[in-house]
């Protein structure tokens, strides 16, 4: 069984962050789960271009507003508490925190390492490099 508190990743190698976000990662590919959890925040006012090309990334909403959208279409989709988004096909995709800071927890397959920070095309590493 794993039992992890968010105020024992704070400050330790588990919590990275970028400019305009923090991810603290609840669990890691160390952990054997076959995927990781990560609690991230993205700043207010950031506007995030990325893409996982090597993650598949589910991320759930549970604080602030922000929105979302695929960078091939011009359709913004809201992000409220309580509201889901898939990145199914490695969208490379824009997301805006507004208002204040927007809080998810995030899954990803692969599960990250623990120490991934975004690539200048906003992707991570694959797990194995």
């Amino acid at each position: 069984m794993i039992v992890t508190a968010l105020k024992d990743i704070l400050g330790t190698d588990r919590d990275v962050s970028g400019p305009g976000w923090n991810s603290r990662r609840l669990l890691i590919e160390a952990d054997g789960m076959g995927f990781s959890l990560t609690d991230t925040i993205i700043e207010k006012g950031a506007v995030l271009e990325l893409e996982y090309t090597h993650h598949l990334e589910a991320c759930y909403c549970i604080e602030g507003k922000g929105r979302i959208r695929a960078s091939d279409d011009e359709t913004w989709h809201f992000l409220e508490p309580f509201t889901l988004y898939a990145l199914d096909q490695h969208d490379r995709h824009f997301v805006q925190a507004f208002g204040a800071e927007l809080r998810l927890v995030c899954v990803f397959n692969p599960p990250l390492s623990g120490r991934e920070v975004h690539r200048k095309d906003g992707s991570y590493a694959p797990i194995t490099s």
